[in-house]
Parts: structure tokens; sequence; C-alpha cells
């Protein structure tokens, strides 16, 4: 499962950012964090952060050794500064965290 990330899947819709960019989302819970989901036939798990100044993210845990870098997320094109990816094959109860390299 090492190195496997989608990064054509998202749970954001275009009003999601308009509403995240202005302060706005209320319901930012529901879009960021881990969330268990279906793409494409595939079971895993969605993941979303904000991390603005962040140069690499990537999602680490028990499934890829706590390796950085084993699982990147990728930044979303419309400058929000919220990373994200799909792993597929991740479970509920499945230990992980964030590893995140700042810019500065």
């Amino acid at each position: 499962m090492a190195g496997t990330v989608r990064h054509d899947v998202s749970r954001f819709t275009d009003y999601d950012i308009y509403l995240f960019k202005q302060g706005n989302h209320f319901r930012i819970y529901d879009k960021l964090g881990c969330h268990l989901m279906e793409a494409d036939g595939e079971r895993g798990a969605y993941f979303a952060v904000w991390a603005p100044n962040a140069e690499r993210v990537s999602v680490i845990g028990d499934f890829n050794g706590w390796r950085p870098g084993a699982h990147p997320l990728a930044p979303r094109w419309d400058g929000s500064g919220i990373w994200e990816g799909f792993i597929p094959g991740l479970r509920k109860g499945d230990l992980y965290k964030y590893h995140i390299e700042s810019k500065f």
C-alpha cells in the first residue's frame, strides 16, 4: 500500500472553498480531517488538512511504518492552503497523523 495516494478524489465543492476562504464555512469539520469513503469502488480514507505554509504534507501511520513521504498529499489548485488525498485500503481504527514540513 506504500505510496498509493489518489489525488483525483475530493470532498470539496467550489462553494465549500468559497465559504472557507471567506471564513464562513460553519461545517468545515465535514470536509477537513479523515473521512472513510468509497471512490470508484475502492474503500479507503480521504484526508484533508489546512497547511498554507507547508512545503510537503504526508499521512503517516502503522500502515506505512510511520515513514514521512510514503503517502504524500497534494495541495489544492485553488490557493486555499488545503492539502488532500485518498488512500485506498485504510479502515476504521487505523492510526495516523500528518507529517508537515514547513516552507519557513
